[in-house]
């Protein structure tokens, strides 16, 4: 719990200066096939928003994508900041940006399976996979490709789903996060990739006394994967900031831990580039080379 009360002091300063308007989910494109649903799970009444690209004709089963936003926002604003719609209209796969609850005045998610660090007794892992259900019972959804990113406090659902779900979530990216310390028993190889700046001011790069540091995130799942533990690295300069990028390979399955450092990012949904892709599609051409079993066959 301490380590959500310091995140929610830092949010509200946050988002009392940056406020923007909750109910509009089309400001930046008017996608047709935008919908705002809602189901009744475990006593509260869930929302989040489902986009089904025009591309999908009902015939193919097609990868399903959770992404969840950080802690005090919104599935409307984070639809805006983290847009992946043009990206699934050309990849065809369905994206999710479910809400979280708001359990205790502010919006969050869960990480832990019950007490620890949540913030609430909102069973928000039980509530992806009733997602899972109801998306998959009227939508031809292929249930070895769900994957699940999220940006601060999304991220960590990310991995929290990845360590007590992992049955049904093929790869994890999380954006700005942190892996707490309640880890589960994940039962296959998991892909990850992990995007963090170095001068994120809400959960350090390098860690706190109520933060993990990225590389002790990233030190688990190398260790869990068996990767090589030497990386193969990359950099790039981009409108004055340097962007490492970090491949530790050769896993169980072929899975690998991907990170992109930031130097002197902060704490954001990326919106710079690396080799021409954003943040969105460095996720997604990431997530999507693997499904349930590791590495896809071509």
């Amino acid at each position: 719990m301490k380590k959500f009360v310091v995140l929610y002091a830092i949010m509200l300063t946050i988002l009392s200066s940056c406020k923007k308007d909750d109910a509009s989910i089309k400001s930046k494109s008017n996608y047709n096939n935008t919908n705002i649903q809602s189901i009744f799970y475990d006593g509260l009444n869930r929302e989040y928003i489902l986009y089904v690209p025009s591309s999908y004709d009902g015939l193919a089963e097609v990868p399903l994508l959770f992404n969840f936003h950080g802690f005090g926002g919104s599935a409307s604003e984070f639809i805006n900041d983290a847009d992946m719609r043009l990206l699934a209209e050309s990849e065809t796969f369905i994206v999710v940006y479910p809400q979280g609850s708001l359990l205790d005045n502010i919006s969050h998610w869960n990480v832990c399976p019950t007490g620890g660090d949540n913030k609430s007794d909102a069973n928000d892992f039980g509530f992806v996979e009733v997602l899972i259900n109801e998306i998959s019972s009227t939508l031809r959804i292929d249930l070895d490709r769900i994957y699940a990113a999220g940006y601060s406090n999304g991220g960590m659902m990310a991995y929290g789903l990845a360590n007590y779900k992992s049955d049904l979530i093929a790869a994890v990216a999380s954006v700005s996060g942190a892996m707490l310390d309640c880890v589960g028993l994940t039962s296959h190889p998991m892909p990850v990739i992990h995007l963090h700046g170095t001068s994120d001011g809400v959960i350090p790069y390098n860690g706190n006394s109520d933060w993990n540091s990225a590389q002790n995130t990233l030190d688990h799942w190398i260790n869990f994967n068996n990767t090589s533990t030497i990386p193969i690295v990359n950099s790039l300069n981009n409108g004055g900031m340097t962007i490492e990028h970090y491949v530790y390979d050769q896993g169980d399955r072929s899975v690998s831990v991907d990170h992109y450092k930031y130097i002197g990012g902060e704490h954001v949904w990326f919106n710079t580039t690396f080799q021409g892709q954003n943040t969105s599609e460095l996720v997604w051409s990431f997530v999507s080379r693997y499904d349930i079993n590791g590495l896809r066959q071509k």
